[in-house]
């Protein structure tokens, strides 16, 4: 039977990432960034991924990384889902570096890419939209592409083409910032002009196989960033409720906030385990990692935007307000319910994988 439990590297992997973000990524900071159009902390990225090589989860020893896996990079996401913390993690050391993962890395030009995304010099981006289903269209030859996430703090773009996938540099597009929804993750659109200015990296076959591979991965590892943002909404729930008092007491000892706050708990406790199951299954390429993936998102989407609705409602007034983060929570858990694809989107996937599709 699968273990899903967290190995004693993984707690050890959790408290030194949790421990950063704590010095690097306060709320006060966060939001200052954040306000002033500018979330990224560059300090905070080199540290993270190139003096403690977390960007580097995902790639084998031989090409420069820590040959982990999977689940080491989730216990990454939930850390930063529970700092709603500005990084481009989940894009360039996941998705991106998945993507590369999937080409021929003997390739002198792939292993080298993966190598710098591996020690953190160099972070890259999937240009597709961050609403990408692993399992819908692509923009293969699209010029203009909208809603590409942290392509402003790119060094490298990945563009499917028709005919192949192409890694350009930064310089040699052109990165509109959009106003998203959520401020720690910023959105642009992505005007890429001739590809003869980038690499060919694969052709078109290879190249789409290996863009949804890194999708899939994507949305496996998306669902442990929900995770945590979840665990956060609940545990800082409970104690605002045990220290606001009305009526002369605690209002978390009255009734209905009780049975609200425990059914969040037993949602965030079934969202911890098919986030796990989810990322186990792409640690072992499971030949059911794409099932993992379709169950975990189209639960642990909902339970997150849940979590942070009831943080902000039970906080009452206060909840309300911009000083308090909150907000930043909901808007990250409404941005993630649409990202790499909708519940919905996720649950027609589950039905065809279980042979239950809709007459």
């Amino acid at each position: 039977m699968t273990d899903l439990l967290y190995s004693e590297a993984e707690d050890d992997l959790r408290a030194a990432v949790r421990s950063l973000l704590t010095d690097r990524n306060d709320t006060a900071s966060v939001l200052a960034r954040a306000e002033a159009g500018a979330p990224y902390d560059p300090g905070l990225w080199k540290a993270l991924a190139g003096d403690m090589g977390a960007a580097g989860l995902l790639v084998p020893e031989k090409l420069g990384g820590q040959g982990a896996s999977h689940r080491e990079a989730a216990v990454v996401l939930e850390e930063l889902g529970r700092a709603v913390a500005p990084a481009p993690y989940l894009t360039s050391s996941v998705i991106a570096t998945e993507t590369l993962l999937g080409l021929d890395v003997d390739s002198a030009e792939v292993a080298e890419l993966i190598r710098e995304l591996a020690a953190g010099r160099k972070t890259a981006v999937l240009a597709v939209p961050l609403s990408a289903s692993p399992h819908g269209p692509l923009p293969a030859g699209a010029s203009r592409i909208t809603g590409v996430a942290d392509a402003a703090v790119a060094d490298v773009v990945l563009v499917p083409r028709s005919d192949g996938l192409y890694a350009v540099e930064r310089a040699n597009v052109t990165v509109e910032a959009l106003t998203p929804l959520d401020l720690t993750r910023p959105l642009c659109a992505v005007t890429v002009g001739d590809t003869a200015d980038g690499t060919r990296l694969a052709d078109a076959a290879t190249g789409e196989r290996a863009v949804r591979r890194g999708l899939l991965a994507g949305a496996g590892l998306l669902a442990s960033e929900q995770l945590g943002l979840a665990e956060w909404c609940l545990e800082e729930t409970v104690r605002h409720t045990r220290e606001r008092h009305q009526f002369n007491r605690p209002i978390g000892s009255f009734q209905a906030l009780k049975h609200r706050m425990a059914q969040l708990w037993l949602e965030v406790v079934s969202a911890r385990a098919a986030a796990r199951n989810a990322a186990d299954a792409l640690a072992t390429d499971s030949p059911e990692a794409a099932l993992a993936v379709a169950v975990a998102q189209a639960y642990s989407s909902r339970v997150a935007v849940h979590a942070a609705e009831e943080c902000v409602q039970l906080h009452a007034g206060i909840g309300m307000t911009w000083e308090h983060p909150a907000h930043l929570y909901l808007k990250r858990a409404k941005s993630d319910e649409i990202a790499l694809g909708t519940p919905g989107r996720h649950k027609e996937k589950l039905a065809e994988l279980v042979d239950l599709r809709a007459p």
